[in-house]
């Protein structure tokens, strides 16, 4: 069996628990506290971040992009990464695009700043300029998504990829806090519904912090 260290809200743990689930491969999930990492963490990935994937023969995996890319190389079907290299090109820009970009303008500041620090998991205040950024610049990122869903079945293309994972993975996070403004942009939501409805998706929303419980229509598929 293998083991995922995780954390309830992590997106970069979330694309792994989604990546896990469409391979259907079977893992124990284990929650890892908000705050200073453990030295058990430590030392299984130097940087104490999660996600970290202990493979059945006890090779351990570290960082999300290592870990989904690892696994659709070693389990091939479905292919979540691109069936040539165009596609894969594609679908890597996207990832960095929400584990980069969207994270950096949204995630920070709608889940670390708003979400978790609010409910005592952070060690510092909130920064309101975080927060107000999170909200200015979510619209833009949905606007995006609604543009590429438009083009495409799916965000890189016709098949269901790394891509979709990667921007679920934030926005059910974001969501979680009620951050998303989904009324102001439909293709976007569209597309998140059917992310939504897929079976990899509903341990995601399941997920219930201690002491902030999500909004009703989180966990909802016809939101």
């Amino acid at each position: 069996m293998r083991t995922l260290y995780h954390a309830w809200l992590n997106p970069f743990a979330r694309k792994v628990r989604v990546a896990l689930g469409e391979k259907k491969l079977e893992f124990e999930a284990v929650a890892v506290e908000d705050g200073p990492p453990s030295p058990d963490l430590v030392a299984l990935n130097p940087a104490g971040e999660v996600p970290v994937l202990i493979e059945p023969d006890g090779t351990v995996l570290a960082d999300s992009v290592a870990i989904t890319e690892f696994l659709d190389e070693i389990h091939p079907m479905p292919c979540l990464l691109g069936e040539n290299p165009v596609r894969r090109a594609e679908v890597r820009r996207l990832v960095a695009w929400f584990d980069l970009k969207f994270n950096r303008d949204v995630t920070i500041g709608l889940v670390g700043e708003k979400l978790l620090k609010r409910h005592g998991r952070g060690r510092n205040e909130p920064d309101s300029k975080l927060i107000r950024t999170g909200f200015e610049m979510i619209g833009p990122h949905l606007e995006y998504i609604g543009w590429l869903t438009e083009q495409r079945r799916w965000l890189a293309g016709d098949d269901f990829s790394l891509a979709d994972i990667a921007a679920a993975a934030h926005i059910s996070a974001v969501d979680y806090g009620g951050g998303v403004p989904w009324d102001a942009c439909p293709a976007a939501k569209d597309w998140y519904a059917r992310v939504k409805s897929r079976p990899s998706f509903r341990p995601l929303l399941a997920d219930h912090l201690p002491g902030a419980p999500p909004p009703p229509h989180y966990a909802d598929l016809d939101f």
